[in-house]
């Protein structure tokens, strides 16, 4: 399925994984709305780049852990860009710290944002897609969602909840024609990282690839799934097959 001329929502998507995505479903035709928490800098130069496409694109400001807020962003995008074709699920914070150091407010705050700021964007997206007979969404879950990781007890679960949330949406919404996957991603170049290497991180060496993964590369995999219509309910791996 061609995305050309569809509408797609990309959470989380001034920066990173997201503004890639955004990039990169812009320059196949589709038109974009980035919603981001904070930088409303970053988001207005993401949304400018993507407009180069000959594409529409709008940024909204929005936090998706809020149910009532995530609703009524949906409704603005729907009565700027007539409607909603695909969504990514892609927002997300982390909080890392030691189980026994773990406070209660660290892990209320990235469970609230990465997965149920995830299902507040499918449940006000689902009655859109029911309407237009098909959807596509696209979650974005973690390699630690599913082999964990120390320090990261609260992100980790998220994660994890991201792909039972994939599965079960994707069982529920079949019959209306709607498509729901995840992507998994490991470890990921950001500003950060960029300039580590085998010798220098542990972490990169015991990756079978032996480098980190590209923000692009990741977005490839997302946009792959959001012009699908027969894979659904699975979890693509970006991860240079750290995961095996």
């Amino acid at each position: 399925m061609s995305i050309k001329g569809k509408t797609a929502i990309i959470t989380g998507g001034s920066r990173g994984i997201g503004a890639a995505t955004a990039l990169k479903l812009a320059s196949m035709g589709a038109d974009v709305a980035i919603i981001y928490a904070g930088n409303a800098e970053l988001a207005e130069a993401v949304r400018s780049e993507c407009e180069g496409f000959n594409v529409r694109a709008y940024a909204y400001r929005c936090n998706v852990a809020d149910y009532n807020e995530t609703k009524e962003t949906v409704d603005r995008i729907k009565a700027d860009l007539g409607t909603v074709n695909i969504l990514v699920n892609n927002a997300g914070i982390t909080r890392d710290k030691l189980l026994a150091m773990m406070k209660e407010e660290d892990f209320d705050s990235v469970i609230a944002t990465n997965l149920k700021g995830a299902f507040n964007m499918i449940r006000h997206c689902t009655g859109i897609f029911i309407r237009n007979k098909g959807g596509n969404i696209v979650n974005v879950s973690s390699v630690v969602g599913i082999h964990g990781n120390a320090g990261q007890c609260n992100y980790s679960a998220s994660k994890a909840g991201i792909i039972g949330l994939t599965k079960s949406a994707a069982k529920e919404l079949a019959g209306k024609g709607i498509i729901c996957n995840a992507v998994a991603p490991g470890f990921i170049e950001t500003d950060m990282t960029k300039d580590l290497d085998a010798e220098s991180n542990p972490l990169i060496n015991s990756i079978p690839l032996k480098r980190a993964g590209k923000k692009e590369e990741v977005a490839e995999a997302i946009a792959f799934l959001a012009g699908q219509d027969y894979i659904t309910g699975q979890v693509l791996g970006i991860d240079g097959g750290l995961g095996m």
